[in-house]
């Protein structure tokens, strides 16, 4: 019976993999440890059931449209989260993922080929209208626990999750400090196309090393920094590509005692003390 429960899902997913699609997933996340309050954004999955691309839907956006017209407006039209202008490739024939992101101007890619082992549970649900089925692991320092669906024959979910007989609908820590839930399913005429050409290749625990150093400096990250007293906001462009515009009044109210404008700036652009991954 099992075998031929693998053949069946085999089969499902060959005529799958002839389909684009693009799985929308809300994100929470919970970006200072001594912090209560949560951060949400949007991230994509786009798969054609051979690879999977999953980032920042916002982003691709932006930078899909700055492509295009090359005016400096569009970078601030839509904001997102600093800590998500990561991509992450699966490769499921190969067996392989690649993180890429960028550290100043430096394109950077690891490759990361640990996958959750999960263990599946017999409790079920109902999802988004999807029958879903329970599975938990503990990976890089957490322990999750997910809700996949067999209504959509592909290994594969938000993040790095992968490795169960379904679509990952809902994953969480046990802490609640990061969740996805599954929001939209569109079917692709085309697959993503921002994967970085060249970067420089480093070990995972080398990117995290780096990036659990880093100190924001402005002379060395800004790339360009705007003040519109018309319209009241201060424009702000790093090197590693990320853009975003504040309200002047809005940082006025969040500055601490005794400091100004820039000291709040530069705590909004720091990077998060409570990553995804823990080790």
């Amino acid at each position: 019976m099992k075998k031929i429960l693998s053949i069946l899902f085999l089969l499902s997913l060959s005529l799958f993999s002839a389909q684009n699609y693009r799985f929308v997933y809300e994100y929470k996340m919970k970006n200072e440890i001594y912090s209560d309050s949560l951060v949400t954004d949007y991230m994509a999955l786009d798969t054609d059931g051979k690879k999977s691309y999953f980032y920042n839907l916002t982003k691709y956006e932006r930078d899909s449209a700055y492509a295009v017209n090359k005016n400096f407006g569009t970078l601030f039209k839509k904001g997102y989260d600093r800590n998500l202008s990561y991509l992450i490739e699966k490769n499921f024939s190969k067996k392989t993922i690649r993180f890429y992101d960028k550290f100043k101007s430096v394109d950077l890619v690891t490759t990361d080929n640990e996958v959750p082992v999960w263990k599946i549970e017999k409790e079920f649900a109902k999802i988004n209208n999807m029958n879903c089925q329970k599975a938990v692991a503990d990976y890089k320092g957490r322990i999750w626990e997910a809700w996949f669906s067999k209504d959509y024959p592909i290994s594969d979910g938000p993040y790095k999750f992968s490795g169960l007989p379904g679509l990952v609908v809902k994953v969480r820590d046990k802490e609640n400090q990061h969740q996805f839930n599954l929001i939209q399913i569109k079917k692709m005429k085309t697959m993503f196309d921002l994967v970085p050409k060249k970067g420089k290749t480093m070990t995972d625990a080398e990117y995290k090393k780096l990036m659990k150093n880093y100190i924001f400096i402005p002379a060395e990250d800004f790339e360009a920094f705007n003040v519109d007293k018309k319209t009241g906001t201060i424009g702000v462009q790093l090197k590693d590509g990320y853009a975003v515009q504040y309200n002047i009044k809005e940082l006025e109210m969040g500055k601490r005692a005794g400091e100004n404008i820039d000291d709040e700036i530069i705590r909004r652009l720091k990077r998060t003390d409570n990553p995804i991954e823990r080790d």
